[in-house]
This record gives structure tokens, C-alpha cells and sequence, in this order.
């Protein structure tokens, strides 16, 4: 299996966090791809780094959404070549 195209950054109990994950779910099964989360709370330099601008998503390694994720959007992101 591939390493993950992308990657959710967020916090536990995240409320925006937790609305991203369902959509990056939803788009990566529909797409067959896999993603990644990765807590913030865990490293003090993500915690410096996005504060409070989660949920942070990143596809293929650059920055792509922070707060909401579009749905088209990040399908986009996925299938452009």
C-alpha cells in the first residue's frame, strides 16, 4: 500500500476536526486513497505551528485546507495529475 496523499492535523474533541475527518473519509474511499491523522497535542512545534487554525489538511505534502474542508474540492486536489 502507498503512504497516505493526505494528511489531517487536529486536536481530540475538535469539533471542526471532526466534521473534516468525515468528508476526507468519504472522498479517500470513493477515490481509494488512504489518509493520515496526526494530533497536534502530541508536538509542541504542530502546536506552535497551526494553534488554532485546525483542522489543517495537506495533500501530497503541501498545504491544502485549515478550518473546513471542501468535499469537490479535495476531490480535485486527489484525481488532478
Amino acid at each position: 500500500m502507498s503512504a497516505p496523499r493526505v494528511t489531517l492535523y487536529g486536536r481530540p474533541g475538535c469539533h471542526l476536526c471532526d466534521d473534516a475527518r468525515v468528508v476526507i473519509e468519504r472522498v479517500c474511499a470513493e477515490l481509494g486513497e488512504s489518509y493520515v491523522e496526526i494530533s497536534i497535542d502530541d508536538d509542541p512545534e504542530l502546536q506552535r505551528r497551526f494553534g488554532e487554525e485546525i483542522p489543517v489538511t495537506f495533500v501530497d505534502g503541501r498545504q491544502h485546507d485549515f478550518w473546513r474542508v471542501s468535499e469537490q474540492r479535495l476531490r480535485t486536489a486527489l484525481t488532478a495529475r
